[in-house]
């Protein structure tokens, strides 16, 4: 590319994935247009950092890379190139400094995604990046070229390469609607249906639980699902159960929902205490005590907790502290099926990873590089979401750049 006459890319999608890939196009002298359906750029990446905006992990990479799952072979270079330690200094260029919380996730020390979005804009803006915001890409004309509906009326644009970042299927309100995917098949990519993840799920609670309880965290947890083990936080809903203990083992929990119809989940109230160790504080309880009284003075077991038991075995408790102690450490709550799919923090599913090359360029449709949700993989929360949403957002960049120069 010549700064006399540079290459024309389209970036298609104003969140993390497409704005990175913005920053790195317009970095090596592309002229670059980011367009977005919503009135301003990154709303969904705006919603994340009103928990704090977990930007990635600090774990090792290794164990880092494993959270991908089936994904991880297709992901590792692109996030090898741009790890947790690179995406924390990029942060930190753009003024945000950063801290590792007791978990090990790395949060702005602003706390939010607003700073860091300004002056990122800021730098874009800078870079000769331009933003055209209420445009819906509709498709493509037999010529190739692409179609928006913006308040203008329709537009057609040409382009010498595009960057698809049109996000997964949840959150419509904030952009992510999973509607491009009609557009995609009709050019012979393959697409797997959308499916919930990070997402809570459904338990037929009793109306006095709900009605009582709905809307309380239980902390420090222990959750147990076909073998594997977390702790962390819940939350409960009027619904059901949410919170990242219970998004850590979404995508096994969906699994089994989707395919048997209900998933028992076993939630351990005391996870630092063994069955022996609450089985004798409770076992020293006075006579003639009622059991949920035992259960918050030996225990301190909140009533939330205490509620939660007597759903996973019916309104009365068992009265043996072997018993009640078995049940502490492993009350079955039967999940009937997932929240709705825009309650989903994030979908797997989408363009499948078989339908684009090594540099995330369309097989289909030369030119055209798709990056962050709209691929088919998935992670849990915890910073690895954003953190593959940057990394492939760089990658398909990187693409663009070495297809303009053959």
């Amino acid at each position: 590319m010549s700064s006399s006459s540079p290459s024309k890319v389209a970036v298609i999608g104003g969140g993390p994935a497409g704005l990175m890939a913005a920053e790195v196009l317009s970095s090596a002298g592309a002229s670059v247009t980011v367009y977005d359906r919503m009135p301003s750029l990154g709303r969904k990446f705006l919603m994340a950092g009103r928990g704090g905006l977990n930007l990635t992990h600090s774990e090792p990479l290794d164990r880092f890379l494993r959270r991908y799952g089936p994904a991880t072979e297709r992901l590792r270079g692109m996030i090898e190139a741009f790890p947790p330690k690179a995406l924390i200094k990029w942060a930190e260029g753009l003024g945000q400094q950063t801290f590792v919380g007791s978990s090990g996730r790395v949060f702005p020390k602003a706390m939010k995604a607003s700073p860091l979005l300004r002056e990122w804009l800021k730098q874009l803006e800078a870079q000769g990046v331009a933003f055209r915001p209420r445009r819906t890409w509709t498709g493509w004309t037999d010529a190739g070229e692409l179609k928006f509906a913006g308040p203008e009326g329709d537009e057609v644009v040409r382009a010498d390469a595009v960057i698809m970042a049109l996000g997964g299927g949840s959150w419509a309100k904030l952009g992510s609607d999973g509607r491009w995917t009609t557009a995609f098949e009709g050019a012979g990519a393959r697409i797997t249906p959308f499916r919930p993840s990070n997402v809570g799920f459904l338990v037929p609670w009793s109306e006095v639980f709900k009605e009582r309880f709905a809307g309380t965290p239980l902390k420090a947890v222990g959750l147990t699902f076909a073998g594997r083990q977390v702790k962390g936080e819940i939350m409960l809903s009027a619904y059901g159960l949410e919170g990242g203990g219970i998004y850590a083992l979404s995508s096994a929990l969906r699994d089994a929902v989707e395919g048997q119809g209900e998933a028992v989940l076993e939630i351990d109230l005391r996870p630092d205490l063994s069955a022996g160790q609450i089985e004798n504080k409770l076992a020293r309880g006075r006579k003639g005590e009622s059991v949920a009284n035992l259960l918050r003075k030996a225990l301190n077991l909140s009533p939330a907790a205490i509620g939660l038991l007597r759903e996973a075995c019916g309104v009365n408790l068992p009265a043996t502290p072997t018993a009640l102690a078995a049940l502490v450490k492993a009350a079955p709550v039967k999940l009937t099926g997932c929240a709705p799919m825009d309650r989903a923090i994030s979908t797997a599913g989408g363009v499948s990873l078989d339908s684009v090359n090594a540099d995330l360029m369309l097989k289909a449709r030369p030119g055209v590089f798709l990056a962050g949700e709209m691929l088919d993989w998935e992670a849990p929360t915890g910073g690895y979401l954003l953190q593959a949403s940057f990394a492939t957002g760089r990658a398909a960049a990187l693409g663009v750049l070495a297809y303009l120069r053959n």
